[in-house]
């Protein structure tokens, strides 16, 4: 039986979300480079801000490809974009206005891309709809940064063309342009309060939920090819998760959460690692492939309930805010590094 996700709208979807990426590293570098332009203080402090939006957006951004389980390359055009796009921005060609007039398009191109999975994941599943959840707030963010691009434009417009500062400052025009979007974002996305540094059990957290969607989906279709592509989802995610737990989240919290209770950890998952591949050689037709997901279902639900409890709580008590946070960026590492190794990475199309 296949073990990988083989579906053409979710493998999209995952370039989808490469090439997003990509893209908001360009932002980064942009605005990076906008502020050595000897901005005016206003404009320079408007530029910071996007700068720690966008910085603390790419760790979202990541966090989500990764809730995703499919790592994926940027679309080939893409790519070709952001070579062109930032040899003209690190030239002499393009006046600090049209610098800015780009970085605008370019922040529309990110709205859109995130848009556009928001309600592409709508139409593909619960369990994608959950995994790129955290976007919303970076569509949101990135939505206010474009409307607030366009009053700087108008103030560096009117001084370019007449040497002049435009009769309405850029805080009026900021405001005006914050009013019109949150009414415009609040419509389409649901804005959430995803924090910029997520602790170790808000990412193990996100994985528990995405896999109890899938079995969810699982169980819930009787169609054959959706069961097995559900299947692969679901096998990808668990061995993903437990071996990056293994590396990466058990060998720190052994020494306070304790050896018996970590063992029990590793063996519970060696355990669901088994049935993983038991059930692999299972026809997904047949009615003893879901009894089989349905026992594996609770027991990792037995498994779930324990990490949340008993060893959230000992994280709780024993780890700072900053060595939480620092774990999950060391889980996420080695996830995404797992992901890799465990399927071709789905490769871009022109």
């Amino acid at each position: 039986m296949v073990t990988t996700l083989d579906d053409t709208k979710r493998n999209a979807i995952a370039v989808k979300l490469a090439s997003i990426k990509a893209l908001q590293q360009l932002v980064i570098e942009n605005e990076q480079s906008l502020l050595r332009e000897g901005l005016d203080s206003e404009i320079a402090d408007r530029i910071r801000n996007f700068l720690k939006d966008d910085e603390k957006n790419l760790g979202i951004l990541e966090t989500a490809i990764g809730q995703y389980g499919i790592q994926a390359e940027p679309k080939k055009t893409v790519t070709e974009f952001i070579a062109k796009a930032r040899e003209l921005f690190k030239g002499s060609e393009l006046s600090l206005y049209e610098k800015v007039s780009q970085h605008e398009l370019l922040k529309h191109q990110l709205v859109m891309g995130g848009l556009i999975v928001h309600k592409a994941a709508q139409k593909i599943g619960a369990d994608v709809l959950l995994a790129i959840g955290p976007l919303n707030t970076i569509n949101f963010e990135n939505r206010a940064h474009q409307e607030q691009l366009k009053g700087i434009l108008e103030i560096l417009g009117v001084r370019e063309f007449t040497g002049q500062d435009a009769d309405q400052g850029i805080w009026a025009r900021v405001q005006d342009a914050m009013a019109a979007v949150s009414g415009v974002v609040g419509s389409a996305v649901t804005q959430t309060s995803d924090k910029s540094d997520l602790n170790i059990q808000d990412v193990i957290r996100l994985d528990h939920n995405k896999v109890n969607t899938l079995f969810t989906e699982l169980l819930q279709s009787d169609n054959p090819q959706k069961i097995q592509e559900y299947f692969g989802q679901i096998y990808k995610d668990l061995t993903a998760h437990a071996e990056a737990e293994e590396e990466v989240v058990y060998p720190r919290v052994r020494p306070f959460y304790g050896q018996d209770n970590t063992q029990e950890l590793f063996d519970e998952q060696a355990e669901m690692k088994r049935v993983l591949e038991q059930i692999k050689a299972i026809s997904p037709s047949s009615s003893e492939f879901k009894n089989q997901v349905t026992q594996l279902m609770n027991a990792v639900g037995d498994h779930i309930r324990q990490e949340e409890s008993t060893m959230f709580a000992a994280i709780r008590n024993n780890l700072s805010t900053e060595q939480s946070e620092q774990l999950a960026t060391e889980f996420k590492a080695a996830k995404t590094r797992i992901q890799e190794k465990l399927g071709v990475v789905t490769e871009s199309k022109a």
